[in-house]
């Protein structure tokens, strides 16, 4: 059984920082690309970051690089996938989602929901001023 299990996520003053995690299990470890998408109220799910499991190389959007760090550990069974994000803005609160994939997408200069079949349940972003 495929799952993304989402953690992490909240509420933070502009400025602040908040790391979301992003458990998956049930993927074929060996060939998994992952992703980080947000959704704001009234707007389309945008694509953040996105990394290939056997790469060092994440790609990340131009509106948080810089500021949103991805990272990643392994289990035997499991991979968990972080998400450090760091001088948050207003911008950045939303629903934010892990996707998962088992095949190779590249990386073309953006990351898009179709490329997508297994999401995690989504967590709340909010940044306040």
């Amino acid at each position: 059984q495929v799952q993304l299990v989402e953690s992490g996520g909240g509420s933070v003053q502009t400025g602040g920082s908040l790391i979301l995690s992003c458990q998956v299990s049930g993927l074929n470890l060996r060939l998994l690309w992952l992703a980080w998408f947000r959704q704001a109220p009234g707007k389309e799910r945008e694509g953040v970051a996105s990394f290939y499991i056997l790469d060092n190389s994440p790609y990340v959007a131009g509106s948080v690089k810089g500021r949103f760090t991805l990272s990643h550990s392994r289990a035997d069974k499991s991979v968990t996938m972080y998400m450090d994000m760091k001088y948050l803005k207003a911008e950045d609160s939303g629903v934010y989602f892990c996707a998962g994939v088992n095949k190779i997408i590249g990386y073309g200069g953006s990351v898009r929901r179709e490329d997508y079949t297994y999401w995690g349940q989504g967590n709340q972003v909010t940044v306040s001023s």
